[in-house]
């Protein structure tokens, strides 16, 4: 069992900075918050509402008009010292310190992963480069050093390369969730 992995600790409403660092986006109304992804397969849904469920959070999807799914969570107290961490007025930042672990890495694959062997490619949300690089920091200190594609070129995403890497990121993130098809999470061999 890896030290970091997804199945070494219980799951908490913290994990939901992994939807962060990728495109899930958090917003606050009063005393309560609420958590937002966007999705571009059915699989995503059901892998995503199921684990917001294990850590005590209640989601919906809907459709949206171009042939994806929007999930998000209920407005609740229950993620708002996330939002606190992570939004600087309008703005939705990384906080100081920001770290993955297997948990994180678990949901930001669920949301916005792509398995194109030999390499994965993980979705970024957000247009800002001083967000994307203080998680890319926090990918090469979980030992997946990934490499930064632009907007432009099939990103912004960051791409992880070379056996090492995709089987470090498939210890991590753990077993595929049943929802996940065949060929769209990283295996360990």
């Amino acid at each position: 069992m890896v030290f970091f992995g997804a199945e070494t600790a219980e799951p908490s409403v913290a994990d939901l900075a992994g939807l962060l660092a990728g495109p899930g986006e958090v917003h606050r109304m009063g005393g309560t918050a609420r958590l937002s992804v966007v999705v571009d397969a059915g699989w995503r849904v059901h892998v995503l509402v199921a684990e917001l469920a294990q850590r005590g959070v209640r989601a919906t999807w809907t459709p949206t008009e171009d042939q994806r799914y929007a999930v998000q969570t209920a407005y609740t107290r229950a993620i708002v010292p996330l939002a606190a961490a992570w939004l600087r007025g309008p703005t939705q930042q990384p906080p100081a310190g920001f770290q993955l672990d297997g948990r994180r890495l678990r949901l930001w694959l669920a949301a916005a992963g792509v398995v194109d062997p030999p390499e994965i490619l993980l979705h970024l949300g957000g247009v800002d480069p001083g967000r994307w690089s203080v998680v890319g920091a926090a990918l090469t200190a979980a030992g997946l050093v990934g490499e930064l594609v632009e907007p432009g070129a099939g990103g912004p995403a960051y791409r992880i390369s070379g056996r090492r890497r995709v089987l470090r990121l498939a210890e991590l993130v753990g077993e595929p969730p049943p929802a996940a098809p065949p060929g769209a999470w990283p295996v360990r061999d």
